[in-house]
């Protein structure tokens, strides 16, 4: 069996994000054949145009990650209804220049978790639109609405509740699948 890697996202810089926990039970519930490896943004400048031409060492090694893994995987929080700046900064460094945009038929799928009773609805909504522009294709039929609550995921991962445990199981089987039918149809270029 192949084993697809897919990077993924935190779209909260905080230490103590919960969105870091559920990226951590994400990757203890990634079935057989899916490795997840974490892409880190906490240290993107602001992105500029003006660097185009040249782009810094990090911002270089940001996009080469994301081409070295098979999809991507957003687990981000909700900002005041929409996409933390320090993700949607990411996105634009991976995106450009205009021509060479790491997420182009790069298969993506976005999870979050949030205090709030929605979950963090609004800025995956956004966050889909973005990377529909970024011409990655999204998986779309399983949804992730996470409402957290205190002691739902351990500091290792692990999640205590068991029908959560369950839906986040089968989002990665189906996430696992989706890559894999991505890539079925159109293979990375190597």
């Amino acid at each position: 069996m192949k084993t697809y890697k897919v990077g993924y996202l935190v779209g909260s810089l905080a230490k103590g994000s919960i969105n870091r926990l559920l990226a951590k039970a994400l990757t203890r519930l990634a079935p057989a054949g899916l490795e997840l490896v974490e892409i880190p943004i906490k240290d993107l400048p602001l992105y500029s145009y003006d660097y185009d031409a040249d782009f810094p060492a990090v911002a270089r090694a940001f996009k080469q990650a994301i081409a070295d893994v098979d999809g991507v995987l957003f687990v981000t929080p909700e900002y005041n209804r929409s996409i933390p700046g320090a993700l949607k900064n990411a996105i634009d460094w991976a995106s450009r220049p205009w021509g060479k945009n790491s997420f182009a038929r790069k298969p993506s799928g976005i999870i979050g978790t949030s205090p709030g009773s929605i979950g963090t609805a609004v800025a995956q909504q956004q966050l889909r639109g973005v990377m529909c522009f970024c011409n990655s294709p999204l998986m779309n039929t399983l949804e992730a609405y996470i409402q957290f609550t205190p002691g739902l995921i351990t500091e290792d991962g692990a999640v205590t509740n068991d029908s959560t445990a369950e839906f986040l199981s089968n989002y990665m089987k189906e996430l696992h699948l989706f890559v894999e039918r991505v890539l079925t149809v159109h293979p990375r270029e190597d």
